[in-house]
């Protein structure tokens, strides 16, 4: 059955806040679809069973299971067993641009990975339950000692991800454009839109884009839309009029051409795949 709310956005750190870890909740619900507000999240589940469920893809739990969540996407639970392991979340502003480059990089170099199944690591978890011991008993050592927990997780994540997904080069431009894309709602639709934002060209967005991701910047916009157009799909009653009207289509005929080009089925039949 189709979940009867909209999509919510949560924030579970406070406005000052830049950091937070806790052990996971020892709970079997299913929670709602959610998508999380400009911050990171890395989630280590030692026990357990269920299904995770990011964007439209559901994921059986496989323990030892890692998940890394970035600003904006979108996902829930469906435990079926008590979890056991930790979450912990975090700003970009909490890696210092200047004096912790290396994590950035290495979360750079981690490109679309999202989800490690079965890492049988010994030493990740003894990580996180070392940084939770840090966070829980701060002194004067406790943010340097977690930025270096950090620095040798993202190590051992980046290991597992196939491609860099931009060679480690930095690309501001590119970078910021897709931050705004990912948290922006309703979304504009032109290159036109985001390029004024930015103060630069249209013909410039798409050449920074192209040049770290392959992709043009329209090309990413049509993604994003299609994301956030399979999110409402999927997680909400909402009908196609309504969709296509939250993602400012100027009607639901366009909306229905545009889903199809770009995934080969229409709306309904997108839902109906899922839902029946």
């Amino acid at each position: 059955m189709i979940p009867s709310s909209p999509i919510s956005t949560k924030n579970k750190l406070e406005s000052q806040e830049l950091f937070k870890i806790s052990r996971f909740k020892p709970l079997i619900k299913k929670t709602k679809p959610h998508k999380h507000e400009g911050y990171f999240e890395l989630i280590f589940i030692a026990e357990g069973e269920g299904f995770h469920w990011i964007e439209t893809e559901n994921y059986q739990i496989q323990t030892p299971d890692f998940y890394f969540l970035k600003p904006g996407q979108l996902h829930f639970w469906q435990f079926t067993a008590i979890p056991k392991g930790y979450v912990m979340m975090f700003k970009e502003e909490f890696i210092d641009a200047v004096k912790e480059v290396k994590i950035l990089q290495q979360m750079q170099q981690m490109g679309e990975l999202t989800r490690i199944p079965a890492w049988k690591d010994a030493i990740v978890g003894q990580i996180f339950e070392d940084i939770l011991l840090a966070y829980q008993h701060p002194d004067q050592y406790s943010e340097d000692l977690i930025k270096g927990y950090l620095r040798v997780l993202f190590s051992k994540i980046a290991n597992h991800a196939s491609e860099p997904s931009s060679n480690g080069k930095e690309n501001p431009l590119c970078d910021k454009f897709l931050g705004i894309l990912t948290q922006q709602s309703p979304l504009l639709h032109r290159v036109a839109d985001y390029a004024a934002f930015l103060q630069t060209s249209p013909q410039n967005l798409n050449q920074s884009c192209k040049k770290k991701t392959g992709k043009t910047a329209s090309e990413h916009i049509n993604s994003q839309l299609i994301l956030e157009a399979k999110r409402n799909i999927l997680h909400t009653d909402q009908n196609i009029n309504q969709i296509a009207d939250l993602l400012q289509f100027n009607d639901a005929s366009y909306f229905v051409k545009f889903f199809k080009k770009h995934t080969g089925e229409t709306p309904h039949q997108f839902r109906g795949r899922y839902f029946g």
